[in-house]
């Protein structure tokens, strides 16, 4: 039988001590020996537990610190026989002096379980050192099946771990491959794949004559963790040959890589107010060893602190993931502004290759120290009626961190102000509350105040504190007031037409100052049209000259006057008031004729239309009458229109072409009347109804030359003459025009 006859090793282990185990690895080695019936003494083995190396000489070897929990570990040893069937064999490590029942350990071949036939103890005390034996493991290549050339799914061959970083020497042989043909025919050996005859050429080769893999350089498992390479058995001069087997080559991690930062430095900010528990920042390392690996398993430590003030450990990490935490209590921005950390990260799980870094803690400002004042109480004085006057500046002391908004502060009067007769406001280097007045005081009312004021920040506090308050007395001081009318504005109704000392109205007002007994007097500040008069000593206003609401200093027939009145001080105070006088208005302008001249067409007895205008209300203008003075009845007769508010002019005889001039007498509701005047033309009038241009009228010409193509040999020329005429009719100092345009057409040939 080509069967591997592993031999169990599980019931009499010598296993080493905990503590000489953890103490000294790579040093403890046992020999198990292992049979398949065949001559050879080397075999190929692989383990789960990447901490025990099994040799191809049966040699265990343990490889990293191993922790016996419960005095006892077991894992699995694996290998092939010649055939290539995968035999697998449970380890037990035991802790010295712990006692474990024995049992015959099984392996499997395939579907069936065998009895190991052998077991045989090797003491390590009796191990040749065998590591430079010739012989090493040899690896045949599987039987074909007799149908397709495929290699049985159970005839995986174990890979071959080769540790990185050999120091060889080079070539290095790792195993060697057979064919169970080559006694009877002579075979040649090749490999082919990465590694072989494609890049990294050249790096493993195999002898064709032997089949001795060699390895020519050290392996870095960083760069290729491993390499698949298909081994080839040829007879020479027959074409039989063994399918290619599949060998893969892992490169064993070895702890050459320590843990790296991702940065060299670390800075981050803490508040001083944090609880226990808060993560500040979190760092990372990593190790290019193997991921999965206590070669890259990483442990993180904290090593040192600068300061150290209350505790030397303000702060904790988190030996797993980097989180660094606050641990202590006693964060004080204002003792200790900044902390110092050097942090170190070790892999093998924190006992092996360690790599540092350095974390700065800035301790960022939290209000908790609340703004003092720099006294308790303080004065002020101000004059009485000063609004927005400054009364006094409070200053404060925080112990914050200046310029930020735990230090900033923020007043507030929270006493004596129900009048809100003071504001508060921080001053622009916000260590001062500046009080202003609000509003006038009166001195004659209340001499003296007393404030509340409380400081805080602009941000709350982060702990209970006490705020600070202080006391402000303001002294109100007096000054010389302007007295007062009782009414700010008096409104008066009265007729246009009031006589001359008339009285208009008779102000009061008083002196504010008490105190002082000051008289008052009384003026007229302003008067546009100089209708008033005041008397000095009783305040009695009076007309002095007759009033007009036609006046353009009338508004909506309000006429408006500033009174003032003042005392006798030696820096007199002058106070004023306002007098509206509403005029009603009389009948005082009669209606006039709005147009001074006009024209009418001599033979077309149509009437010309005149309008007429009155200054006076409503109540006192139309309807109108109009009558023609008796000179010029003769020729000439008038009458009002339906509306009655505009004259219709008739010529009522046949005179001769020329101007006249006609006087006619206009009279309102009232029958107040008035005589006005006008100049009229008469004359032979055009079609348009308008008199010939004549020369006192302004004569406007426009020429318009225009040439357009009609079909494809007609031409029209068209000129456009435009007569404007003006004839300037007098309205007050104004004039009315009125226009004529004519147009005409020429010969083709004229311009």
């Amino acid at each position: 039988n080509d069967l591997v006859e592993i031999t169990n090793v599980v019931k009499k282990i010598k296993v080493f001590s905990v503590a000489t185990l953890k103490g000294s690895t790579n040093t403890q080695r046992r020999k198990f020996g292992f049979t398949d019936c065949t001559d050879r003494t080397r075999f190929l083995f692989s383990t789960d537990d990447s901490r025990f190396v099994f040799n191809s000489d049966g040699v265990i070897t343990v490889k990293r610190a191993v922790d016996l929990h419960d005095g006892r570990l077991d894992f699995f040893v694996h290998s092939l026989d010649s055939q290539g069937n995968k035999m697998t064999v449970p380890v037990m490590v035991l802790q010295h002096g712990h006692h474990h029942a024995s049992r015959d350990a099984e392996h499997h071949h395939g579907d069936h379980r065998h009895q190991n036939h052998h077991n045989t103890e090797v003491d390590s005390d009796n191990t040749e050192e065998i590591a430079g034996h010739p012989d090493l493991a040899v690896l045949y290549f599987p039987k074909s099946s007799n149908g397709l050339r495929r290699m049985k799914r159970d005839w995986v061959i174990p890979p071959i771990n080769v540790p990185e970083n050999s120091n060889g020497p080079f070539p290095l042989k790792m195993v060697t491959i057979r064919s169970s043909d080559d006694k009877n025919n002579r075979t040649l050996y090749s490999i082919t794949g990465p590694g072989a005859t494609e890049d990294p050429v050249g790096l493993f080769t195999m002898d064709k004559d032997t089949g001795d893999l060699f390895v020519h350089q050290r392996l870095d498992r960083e760069k290729q963790a491993h390499y698949t390479l298909l081994a080839h058995a040829d007879s020479a001069g027959s074409s039989k040959a063994e399918d290619p087997m599949e060998i893969i080559i892992n490169v064993i991690d070895m702890n050459d890589n320590k843990p790296i930062f991702e940065q060299t430095s670390y800075v981050a900010e803490v508040a001083e107010s944090s609880p226990k528990g808060t993560t500040v920042i979190q760092v990372k390392a990593t190790d290019a060893d193997e991921p999965g690996n206590d070669n890259s398993d990483i442990r993180y430590t904290i090593l040192s602190q600068e300061p150290k003030p209350l505790s030397d450990s303000m702060f904790t990490i988190d030996t797993n993931n980097g989180a660094i935490m606050v641990e202590g209590f006693g964060l004080d921005r204002e003792k200790y502004p900044e902390y110092s950390l050097d942090i170190q990260a070790a892999d093998t799980k924190g006992e092996g290759l360690t790599g540092q870094t350095t974390v700065v803690l800035k301790v960022t400002d939290s209000n908790d120290n609340p703004p003092d004042f720099t006294a308790s109480t303080y004065q002020g004085s101000v004059d009485e009626n000063a609004v927005g006057v400054q009364v006094v500046k409070m200053s404060v002391t925080d112990e914050d961190e200046p310029n930020t908004p735990a230090w900033n502060a923020k007043f507030k009067i929270v006493g004596g102000n129900p009048d809100k007769l003071f504001s508060i406001e921080t001053g622009t280097n916000k260590q001062e509350g500046i009080i202003k007045t609000a509003k006038g005081l009166d001195f004659e009312t209340n001499r003296k105040h007393t404030l509340l004021v409380r400081v805080e920040n602009e941000v709350p506090f982060a702990i209970p504190v006490v705020t600070s308050t202080a006391t402000v007395v303001v002294t109100v001081k007096d000054v010389n007031e302007p007295p007062i009318f009782k009414e700010k504005e008096m409104t008066v109704q009265k007729r246009e037409d009031l006589p001359k000392e008339s009285v208009i109205i008779k102000p009061e007002a008083e002196d504010p100052d008490f105190a002082r007994e000051n008289p008052v007097k009384y003026k007229i500040v302003y008067d546009p049209d100089n209708w008033l008069t005041v008397d000095e000593d009783s305040g009695l206003v009076k007309v002095k000259s007759l009033m007009d609401r036609e006046s353009p200093n009338v508004t909506d027939n309000k006429y408006t006057v500033l009174l003032g009145a003042y005392d006798n001080d030696p820096v007199p105070a002058t106070g004023t008031g306002t007098l509206i006088i509403i005029l009603e208005d009389v009948n005082d302008n009669a209606p006039a004729i709005v147009e001074r001249e006009t024209q009418i067409c001599k033979h077309q007895w149509t009437p010309v239309l005149l309008s007429i205008v009155d200054k006076d209300e409503a109540a006192h203008s139309a309807p109108y009458s109009v009558a023609v003075h008796e000179k010029y009845s003769a020729n000439w007769k008038a009458w009002m229109n339906e509306s009655k508010t505009g004259i219709e002019l008739f010529l009522k005889s046949d005179i001769p072409e020329g101007k006249y001039k006609v006087v006619l007498r206009v009279s309102d509701r009232g029958n107040l009347d008035q005589e006005s005047s006008i100049n009229v033309e008469v004359c032979t009038c055009l079609e348009n109804g308008l008199c010939p241009l004549t020369g006192n009228v302004t004569h406007f010409f426009l020429h318009s030359y225009c040439s357009v193509t009609i079909l494809k040999y007609q031409n029209l020329l068209v000129l456009a003459v435009l007569f404007v005429s003006r004839r300037g009719r007098t309205k007050g100092q104004g004039e009315q025009h009125l226009q004529s345009i004519e147009w005409r057409r020429q010969p083709d040939t004229q311009l």
